[in-house]
């Protein structure tokens, strides 16, 4: 059975009105934001004390080159903790999605390359932040938007 171009537009139509892309982005936003956070909440104590077995699991597991463990342990920290919080608010979220970006192209290339189909979904869910913003319930959106003349 298939629907005429009619029926096709107006169930299109409908979907899109209960799916608007102000509500997709901000899920993107909330459900990378989650994930990224959750990460960086485990390397630390109390607010924001990097553990010492951050700093092992940086030197021995992880053992990016090019990068000290200790630098590259409290960069992704720190970055485990902002750009989330950042998403979350929808506040330069095209930055913080390509920053996030970023980190997961590091993590697939030098850290866990047979995990890629994580890593894509990870991408996957930032491409569409750094391509096309934080959206309408965004602090983007409030703080950055273009007058209409």
């Amino acid at each position: 059975m298939t629907l005429s171009l009619p029926m096709r537009d107006a169930v299109i139509r409908r979907i899109e009105t209960l799916l608007p892309d102000a509500l997709l982005l901000l899920i993107a936003r909330l459900g990378i934001a989650a994930i990224f956070f959750l990460s960086g909440r485990t390397k630390v104590e109390g607010v924001i004390t990097i553990t010492d077995s951050a700093y092992e699991l940086f030197r021995i597991e992880y053992a990016l080159p090019l990068v000290p463990s200790d630098l590259a342990a409290t960069m992704a920290t720190w970055s485990e903790h902002l750009f989330p919080i950042l998403l979350v608010l929808g506040l330069f979220t095209r930055l913080s999605g390509f920053a996030l970006l970023g980190m997961t192209m590091v993590i697939q290339t030098f850290v866990y390359p047979d995990a890629w189909p994580t890593h894509l979904s990870w991408a996957a869910i930032l491409l569409p932040l750094v391509a096309r913003g934080g959206g309408e319930w965004s602090m983007d959106a409030l703080i950055f938007s273009r007058s209409k003349a």
